[in-house]
């Protein structure tokens, strides 16, 4: 029995080299990580949008141990414009994360939405052979499972969303609500990551569509659709693996005497989501109330580029280089400056050696999935201590981190205080419940337990 992904994005892209000869790159990310080893073991295909090198049409993958094929889909760049810019990025994400304010629902962005998701459904149905499991991956692809059940009635399929899945009534804003549902509802089993996003997506079923529900089932007249909450994980043992490195430790200490101080750290894609500027504001209110602060804590925000093809994005970016400006020049002092801000992706291992240098890690969303910063911090940390915001999805599983509302700016700044101030053996008591929790629920246990839903369902 083999297995169909369907992704946005490849799990492995194509690389030039400076002799200009062409490398496939495993792609940083929690779907590769945990879909790669099944598709080695099980054999099937990928099915992806590919980024450059639009004369590939498939490639065999992993390289030089070829066990599953990437089938590569090019989009023309107004479809890139409209289908991904557009709905996925300007209606989709906004409307899940409840920023209404930013959502823009414009019927060109729906037809291109439309037309992509055939051409992903349309491939999936080439690739089917009988008995083959099919997964599809997150909102940029809801139309998906219906467009392939409508070919292939019989296939077994499964949809992951891996935003939080809004309330009924920010839900009913979308003009498209019936359709985007009836498409998910295309599948065998849904997963979503957290119990709070089941209830609502039910809801919705239930409120837009009439569909009658109760405990983990969505029932559509001869049919029933399976909805699961199975918060992802993280490859715990790779990430402590890492951290034990001479390499990595060494580059931990060399951060330790660079930033001078001890040291909160932020590491966040740079998206209006990831409350960025509540947190820089929030760390500017503590040095003022706190003046022997000054010249002793330092925060280290690492903000990773992010869909600078949206206005939005670009406005943050801006916004956010105002206010760092503004607390380094009130509070910054010869031989320290108050926040190091860095525009630019990490590789893993550097990633990690900041994981351990640091003191305090800040994960305040003001609305998130889930959010596996919060769980790669906690598997690398040795007396670190997690500040997490309530509205992300691993809130739910981490209840030893200091969890906080990102919304209440003096909570925030009492969380940084109690975070600094905590005792040595109290870290190491919250960081050891987290790690155990790791250990038992990491992501290959998150991909074998959705396989194993679909594949028992009848």
């Amino acid at each position: 029995m083999g297995l169909i992904v369907v992704s946005n994005r490849e799990p492995y892209s194509p690389v030039r080299e400076g002799d200009g000869e062409l490398h496939w790159k495993a792609a940083v990310g929690g779907l590769t990580a945990a879909l790669d080893p099944v598709l080695r073991e099980r054999g099937g295909t990928w099915i992806a949008w590919g980024d450059g090198e639009r004369e590939i049409r498939s490639v065999e993958l992993p390289p030089g141990e070829e066990r599953y094929r990437l089938e590569r889909l090019h989009l023309r760049e107004s479809e890139l414009q409209d289908y991904y810019y557009g709905f996925s990025n300007r209606a989709l994400w906004p409307l899940s994360h409840y920023f209404l304010n930013r959502v823009r629902y414009l019927g060109r962005y729906w037809r291109a939405y439309q037309r992509v998701n055939r051409r992903f459904a349309e491939a999936v149905v080439r690739a089917y052979r009988p008995g083959d499991l099919i997964w599809v991956h997150d909102y940029q692809l809801c139309l998906v499972p219906s467009l392939v059940r409508e070919a292939l009635p019989e296939a077994r399929i499964g949809f992951f969303w891996h935003i939080p899945w809004p309330s009924s009534e920010v839900f009913r804003t979308l003009p498209w609500d019936r359709e985007i549902l009836e498409g998910i509802l295309g599948a065998n089993v849904v997963g979503v990551h957290v119990l709070e996003y089941a209830r609502h997506f039910r809801s919705c079923c239930r409120i837009v569509l009439g569909y009658d529900n109760d405990g983990r089932v969505v029932r559509i007249s001869q049919r029933e659709v399976q909805v699961e909450a199975l918060p992802i994980g993280i490859e715990a043992q790779t990430f402590v693996e890492l951290s034990q490195t001479p390499e990595v430790r060494r580059a931990a200490g060399e951060l330790r005497q660079q930033v001078g101080t001890p040291f909160l750290l932020g590491v966040d894609r740079l998206d209006y989501t990831k409350g960025i500027l509540e947190r820089l504001e929030a760390f500017g209110e503590y040095l003022g109330r706190y003046p022997e602060a000054q010249g002793r804590v330092t925060l280290v925000q690492i903000a990773v580029p992010s869909r600078e093809q949206v206005d939005a994005y670009r406005q943050l970016r801006e916004q956010i280089e105002r206010l760092v400006g503004r607390i380094n020049g009130t509070y910054g002092q010869a031989g320290w400056t108050p926040v190091h801000y860095i525009t630019r992706g990490l590789d893993r291992l550097e990633l990690v050696a900041y994981y351990l240098a640091a003191d305090v890690m800040l994960v305040t969303p003001l609305r998130d999935g889930l959010n596996l910063v919060a769980k790669e911090f906690a598997a690398v940390s040795e007396q670190g201590v997690l500040i997490l915001s309530e509205f992300a999805g691993a809130a739910a599983e981490m209840h030893e981190a200091l969890l906080v509302n990102p919304y209440d700016h003096d909570g925030l700044v009492r969380a940084i205080g109690q975070a600094l101030s905590m005792p040595l053996a109290e870290r190491r008591q919250r960081l050891e419940c987290l790690k155990a929790r790791l250990r038992r629920f990491d992501l290959t246990t998150w991909a074998k337990a959705f396989l194993h839903a679909l594949e028992e369902n009848r």
